[in-house]
């Protein structure tokens, strides 16, 4: 090999590492919405990123499809919020380890006139029934999302399908949480909020929390690192950086820092924080 041909394939081969160590600085988080609705993603990455190196880029869907997504390899990281699911997840081998992150609540919210006489219970399954008996509007993700899934549980320890109302006084948007909501204020509907979102939402006319309180409203979210034996080109170091990062002391500090109109809208709940 001439000299001015070692030099070329040196130089070809310095460019292939940056690349290779360019992709390793940047992996895509499948996420809920609501984290991103709320805000959290733009206070938390700026300062993870800065510390880190590591550009993070989310994905925002229902809690459905980010799963069906880091199944299909589409991501590094997933993050969001339907336990039982994320569980399955993990046993079926498309993610390493489930950490619980962080927690809020679910709340529902009603327009002034409250049809249903809902305000100011604290009885989730008390307020669905009256809802359904009253055949108030409520607005649905329909979306198989967290939030979504948490609604239809809710709606079964209630006693009541509501689908038997569908295109009545049930309405399914399949859209995200802030859609649903403009929506759900648009045609006067109750509707189910993770609160983060709904602190958040700037639109909320004369719509206020109506049902909040029950310890079957409790929002957890848990963080997976998608696993490099499924999805061979995940980037599992630098996912499982981030994933450490939320978790530790640090990135726990971050999340409960973060507020909007002086709510804190995220508890940290990580395992030793």
């Amino acid at each position: 090999m001439t000299f001015a041909r070692l030099i070329a394939s040196t130089a070809a081969s310095l460019t292939l590492a940056g690349a290779v160590a360019a992709q390793d600085t940047s992996i895509i988080v499948q996420s809920t919405t609501s984290t991103a609705n709320s805000g959290l993603y733009d206070y938390l990455l700026p300062i993870y990123t800065g510390e880190s190196g590591i550009t993070v880029n989310v994905v925002a869907v229902g809690t459905g499809q980010a799963i069906k997504n880091a199944e299909n390899c589409d991501g590094d990281l997933l993050l969001v919020h339907a336990k039982p699911s994320e569980e399955k997840f993990v046993a079926a081998g498309y993610g390493t380890q489930r950490t619980d992150l962080m927690y809020n609540d679910f709340v529902i919210v009603g327009p002034e006139s409250d049809p249903a006489g809902v305000a100011g219970m604290s009885d989730v399954e008390a307020a669905l029934a009256q809802i359904a008996e009253a055949e108030a509007l409520f607005a649905s993700r329909g979306d198989d999302s967290g939030t979504h899934k948490k609604e239809v549980a809710l709606w079964q320890a209630a006693g009541v399908d509501p689908t038997t109302g569908s295109g009545e006084w049930y309405r399914e948007t399949g859209s995200g949480m802030g859609a649903t909501l403009n929506a759900g204020i648009g045609m006067g509907a109750y509707v189910m909020t993770d609160r983060a979102t709904w602190i958040s939402f700037q639109n909320k006319q004369d719509y206020s929390v109506g049902v909040e309180g029950d310890e079957a409203m409790f929002n957890q979210y848990g963080v997976i690192p998608v696993n490099p034996e499924h999805c061979p080109s995940v980037k599992i170091e630098a996912a499982q950086d981030f994933a450490d990062w939320l978790v530790s002391e640090a990135g726990q500090a971050a999340i409960a820092a973060y507020e909007v109109d002086g709510q804190q809208l995220f508890f940290p709940n990580a395992a030793g924080s």
